[in-house]
């Protein structure tokens, strides 16, 4: 700030304010203030509760009804393409070698394997949305 002889700056963005500022008479350190936004605005669901209602949930405590989980950080697609049909969709059969969705990281497309025979129960992430090394995609009963 002494170089460009600045004496206050003030950036805000998305309700995150910052604002810095030095007293012109050298005895002063500069003054660093950050506001965090103050929101009364709900936070956002990944999922939409009402698409929930129309999907078929299998029993948590069933011993046939397993996980199909990310092998890695990335954005979940069901499809190769906006114009293909889905992977696979609820209902639908799987063998150990099905592709069920695509993880791209690093914009590499990562085509990802049920590694289990079963059949699809749920879809548990939406399309495009960001995932988690071990996070649950699907769930599928035991064939």
């Amino acid at each position: 700030m002494k170089r460009s002889e600045l004496t206050e700056f003030e950036f805000e963005e998305d309700g995150f304010k910052l604002r810095l500022s030095r007293q012109t008479n050298n005895q002063a350190a500069p003054i660093i203030q950050s506001i965090a936004p103050v929101s009364s605005a709900q936070p956002i669901s990944p999922i939409n509760s009402d698409s929930l209602a129309t999907k078929p949930i299998a029993k948590e405590d069933d011993p046939n009804v397993s996980v199909i989980k990310s092998p890695m950080v990335g954005t979940f697609y069901l499809a190769p393409s906006p114009e293909s049909p889905n992977f696979v969709e609820i209902g639908s059969k799987v063998i150990s070698d099905s592709i069920v969705c695509i993880v791209e990281a690093m914009k590499v497309m990562n085509e990802i394997q049920a590694e289990a025979n079963g059949t699809i129960t749920e879809i548990l992430v939406e399309n495009g949305q960001s995932i988690e090394f071990g996070q649950p995609l699907f769930k599928y009963k035991r064939a």
